[in-house]
């Protein structure tokens, strides 16, 4: 078991997975507060557009949470996204307790350290960032008379 576990051909795969389940739960934080959809805000309802930090985060996670869904700018938008959620933590739920269960900041501290992993290791395989390298990287179709001799 340790072995498949550990196997260089499935690690893409989950991470793949992985970064799927983070980027959808995500952007339905973002929707929640935007939207008031899957409950709303807290207390149900939306957030008042442009009010600070609460209409940006929501931007941030709706936005970012749906591009590291889909694999495109993984690494970009999981650094943003990480960093909103350390901010969250720090100066929203830290300041009430010291630790996480006691603050309410588990959901921020655990998107920012899942999101601080897919900006280190990329969208894995199912993203849309691998689809559009492997297009930008296939070799052009050359014709005879442009093909260059290889010296021996």
């Amino acid at each position: 078991m340790p072995g498949r576990l550990n196997s260089a051909n499935a690690q893409p795969y989950v991470l793949g997975l992985f970064r799927m389940v983070v980027g959808l739960l995500f952007a339905c934080h973002g929707a929640a507060s935007l939207f008031g959809v899957l409950g709303g805000a807290a207390g149900g309802g939306t957030i008042d557009a442009g009010t600070w930090p609460g209409w940006y985060a929501a931007v941030i996670q709706l936005v970012g949470g749906g591009l590291v869904l889909l694999g495109l700018g993984t690494r970009a938008a999981a650094v943003i996204s990480s960093g909103s959620m350390a901010y969250a933590y720090f100066k929203v739920h830290q300041p009430g307790a010291l630790w996480p269960m006691e603050n309410g900041g588990e959901a921020s501290v655990m998107f920012c350290w899942a999101f601080l992993l897919l900006a280190f290791t990329g969208s894995g395989a199912f993203g849309l960032d691998r689809l559009l390298a492997r297009r930008t990287s296939e070799p052009e179709q050359s014709t005879p008379e442009r093909q260059t001799p290889v010296a021996a």
